[in-house]
């Protein structure tokens, strides 16, 4: 069946172009996970094409999303730890695959009963990319708001994240906030910064790797950009790749170089190697909400279906563009389609308790 593109520069059409931009950020760069620019060039000279599905970035950015759903800005981080246990803890029957370091630790620290924030600084991995990866549903629903989209992300992120792991989900949030309104690449990535401090880990390698884009980049092939990025913001002698503060720089230089254009930002973030889906999943995301849904190239668009939940199997089946639409019905007040519960898999009660005025935002989204 096919889907009808949402109205240009609708919220609904920027959420699925986010969404979208997302997954298949996710799906382009999951093959070169863990990989150097330099092995990418010498397998695919350049990754531009999908060869397979997403991975645990898009599955955990629908568990995001109907945590929106079920409690909207009244969003507690005990309410993210408890859908944790019931939906993700108490369905494990063996090794959970495909997932992170901090959702490891973090689904063994809930199991022995710790809470909030303890969940999230117990296990060693708290600095991870796990929450930018998933930041950006809080973007959407908080749209032209990114002090909320930050507050936001950060209560998920107790749960599983600590330090800089939850300042990138923090940034990733804010700027995804912002790119929803359709502002240019600059004032998106300047908002992402703002909602984390300025001498903090995240701030400082992002503003390495912009430096680096806005010093003439367009000039210089991939590979002397990519070098220069790695020299720049790349913890060579840590083992592994899903540093939040690195991954945030490689995802919002990729978005600038991109000029904002989703293919060339998603491809630009997945050839630079290291933690690969996630960055080009930020990439995307971000890219993604301010071209809109018809900015994603329709070849990649047809390779994103439902998720097979191997990770996650609570969101199996279900579609980024039904999540996309839904987190958008909450900035429109007028739901489309069917329940609530059909995407989060519980009561469809909707927003509750803090009931923010959402008129600012409408304006500014559909003005």
């Amino acid at each position: 069946m096919t889907v009808p593109l949402a109205p240009a520069g609708s919220p609904r059409d920027r959420a699925r172009g986010c969404l979208l931009g997302l997954a298949a950020g996710d799906a382009l760069g999951a093959p070169a996970e863990n990989m150097t620019p330099e092995a990418i060039a010498a397998r695919w000279g350049v990754l531009a094409e999908i060869e397979g599905g997403g991975t645990d970035d898009t599955e955990y950015s629908l568990f995001a999303a109907s945590l929106l759903l079920r409690h909207g800005h009244a969003l507690t981080s005990e309410d993210v730890a408890e859908a944790w246990r019931a939906e993700i803890v108490a369905r494990l029957d063996g090794p959970m695959r495909g997932a992170g370091f901090s959702e490891l630790g973090t689904v063994r620290a809930l199991h022995r009963g710790l809470g909030p924030p303890l969940s999230g600084r117990w296990h060693p991995h708290g600095w991870s990319d796990g929450l930018a990866m998933r930041a950006a549903p809080y973007g959407i629903f908080a749209a032209g708001d990114p002090d909320e989209a930050a507050r936001l992300a950060e209560i998920d992120g107790r749960v599983s994240h600590s330090g800089e792991g939850v300042l990138g989900g923090r940034a990733v949030a804010a700027a995804v906030a912002v790119a929803m309104t359709g502002a240019g690449p600059d004032e998106v990535v300047e908002a992402g910064l703002r909602a984390v401090p300025g001498d903090s880990w995240t701030a400082r390698a992002a503003r390495k790797a912009l430096a680096i884009v806005r010093d003439g980049s367009e000039r210089t092939s991939r590979e002397e950009f990519a070098r220069a990025l790695h020299d720049s913001v790349v913890v060579k002698h840590y083992p592994w790749t899903d540093l939040a503060p690195e991954a945030v720089a490689l995802a919002f230089s990729a978005y600038v170089r991109g000029g904002g254009e989703v293919e060339a930002a998603v491809v630009t973030a997945a050839n630079l190697g290291r933690d690969a889906d996630t960055t080009a999943a930020i990439a995307g995301a971000l890219a993604g909400a301010g071209a809109g849904e018809a900015g994603v190239p329709e070849r990649w668009a047809r390779r994103v279906g439902p998720v097979a939940g191997r990770c996650l199997p609570v969101v199996a089946g279900r579609h980024v563009r039904d999540a996309a639409d839904r987190l958008a019905d909450t900035l429109t007040g007028r739901p489309e389609g069917g329940p609530v519960a059909a995407l989060v898999g519980g009561p469809a009660d909707g927003p509750s308790g803090r009931a923010r005025q959402l008129d600012r935002r409408r304006m500014t989204l559909e003005g």
